[in-house]
């Protein structure tokens, strides 16, 4: 089965970035998409960006020009790269997986039936 790890979450001040690792195994499709989404305490799910197995990204709206998402296939695992991270950008970041790449945006948070346990970012 698919399974997801994330690393690299951590407490940082605000405007200082973090890059966020995901260790994906279990699958050998060929076409996928690979997403990040967070939650902070007391607030729904939020994606907050995703990228397709050919390499096309989506970002959510608050965090377009901040944050950049990337894969290395060869070891299946996506990157979240986070710059000048604000206070509300503190929640618990999860990484996820699909099947296929149709509709491969952040924006379909309820698309992704893998997840990981997740990795806390703070920001203050």
């Amino acid at each position: 089965d698919v399974q997801l790890v994330e690393s690299g979450g951590g407490l940082v001040q605000p405007g200082g970035s973090l890059r966020l690792s995901c260790a994906a195994s279990g699958y050998t499709d060929s076409r996928y998409c690979m997403g990040w989404f967070r939650q902070a305490p007391g607030k729904e799910p939020e994606g907050v960006a995703a990228i397709a197995s050919d390499g096309v990204p989506d970002y959510a709206d608050s965090v377009k020009g901040r944050f950049t998402i990337s894969q290395d296939n060869a070891k299946n695992t996506p990157y979240l790269r986070m710059n000048s991270l604000k206070p509300e950008d503190t929640a618990m970041y999860y990484c996820a997986f699909r099947r296929g790449q149709t509709y491969c945006s952040p924006r379909n948070v309820d698309g992704f039936p893998y997840r990981g346990q997740g990795t806390q970012v703070t920001v203050s």
